[in-house]
């Protein structure tokens, strides 16, 4: 037995009486903590041993970064020196005195992070001015970073922008659109950026070369948005989402009959999606780990992965923070002379067990007769309770 989600004893009056007594509960996963997968060779999925009080992640290029919930940040990856040969521009070196920090973005090499006070802090590679933050800037609400530039959202839904002043990197990405106002978030790809409207509506400029910042016509009930290197997404309010832009990889392809989306993120050729259930879908690159560019398996999702509650996608690797897992409640239902233990059937891997007595060492044993699935739920029917017998859930 892996871990015993909820333990549950039954008294013969409390059977008369349809009570429940809950005598214990472990969680099946710490809450937040990480999970990263494909490409490695920066060691950009290795998660710290450790770590865990996990808030917010993010996800660049080479290199990844989470937020804890005492504020402070952790990153690995590349950019662990500023040798200044790419990779190597100090992203992933938090600096000294990184304190009360809400939210964290990664853009191509520099990292991006929001205080409680409103103000932003970036470090990592500066060439065009991307982590040279707007003096006197503050109200900030939401941060973006992308290939060589950064994106604020202040509190008055006003969007600042900064970097990719040159050189080959200005498509008018940092060009806020004149009198754009009433925006709730903002995402940056590497050369292009998108902001959400109070109204569910989208708003993109930047580099289109391949269509990405062509918000499709009469798009609306949008409430999340995200960019990767070359193509957009958009979540909409039904829980189904919408992609455009580049697709030589099938990015935005989006799965048929995806619903029930949460959250999104994209990667520079994939895309990735949060179910309401704490589960992840992927497409794009990475449906393979050949190790070929782009094929790195970052659209593969871990087997049995569940309990999710955020999403990062960088440039070939994707991230999740795993939370506090489902804890299924059993429940009785009387059903004439007979009594019903009941459960949801989401809660896969789980017996019903049952003990004649708490006193260590307890002795558990699957209760019998099998459950069957009733009306959506799993379902045993006057299982025997014998004297003082215990029952429980278990992983």
């Amino acid at each position: 037995m892996k871990t015993c989600i909820k333990n549950l004893f039954l008294l013969p009056a409390l059977i008369a009486g349809l009570g429940l007594i809950p005598v214990g509960r472990v969680n099946a996963a710490s809450p937040g903590t990480v999970v990263a997968w494909g490409w490695n060779a920066y060691g950009q999925t290795n998660v710290p041993a450790g770590l865990s009080g996990v808030t917010a992640i993010a996800a660049g290029a080479l290199h990844t970064v989470a937020v804890k919930s005492d504020g402070t940040v952790v990153a690995w990856g590349a950019g662990t020196t500023t040798t200044g040969v790419s990779p190597e521009y100090g992203q992933s070196i938090v600096p000294g005195g990184v304190s009360n920090v809400t939210a964290i973005a990664a853009g191509s090499y520099h990292t991006v992070a929001l205080k409680t006070n409103g103000t932003v802090v970036a470090w990592g590679e500066n060439t065009q001015g991307q982590t040279n933050v707007p003096t006197g800037l503050s109200g900030v609400t939401a941060i973006a970073a992308g290939g060589y530039f950064t994106v604020a959202l202040k509190s008055d839904g006003t969007v600042v922008a900064w970097g990719a002043n040159g050189n080959g990197y200005d498509y008018g990405q940092t060009n806020v659109p004149a009198g754009l106002s009433g925006v709730t978030a903002i995402a940056a790809g590497t050369l292009h950026t998108v902001a959400l409207k109070s109204d569910g509506t989208v708003v993109a400029w930047g580099f289109n070369g391949y269509g990405q910042t062509a918000v499709p016509a009469g798009l609306s009930g949008v409430m999340a948005i995200a960019a990767g290197a070359n193509h957009t997404v958009a979540l909409k309010s039904d829980g189904t989402v919408v992609a455009w832009g580049y697709n030589n990889y099938g990015q935005t392809t989006v799965p048929a009959g995806l619903s029930g989306v949460t959250a999104i993120a994209a990667g520079a050729n994939h895309t990735v999606a949060l179910k309401s259930d704490g589960t992840v879908v992927a497409w794009g690159a990475g449906k393979t780990s050949t190790g070929s560019n782009p094929e790195f398996g970052q659209s593969i999702v871990p087997a049995g992965l569940s309990g999710v509650t955020a999403i990062a996608a960088g440039g070939y690797h994707t991230v999740a923070i795993v939370g506090t897992a489902p804890q299924p409640q059993l429940t009785i239902i009387p059903s004439g002379a007979n009594v019903i233990l009941t459960w949801p059937t989401n809660a896969t891997g789980f017996t019903l067990q049952s003990t004649t007595n708490l006193v260590s060492p307890a002795v558990w044993s699957a209760v019998s007769p099998a459950p069957v699935v009733v009306n959506g739920q799993y379902a045993v029917t006057n299982p025997v309770f014998g004297t003082k017998n215990f029952y429980r859930l278990s992983q």
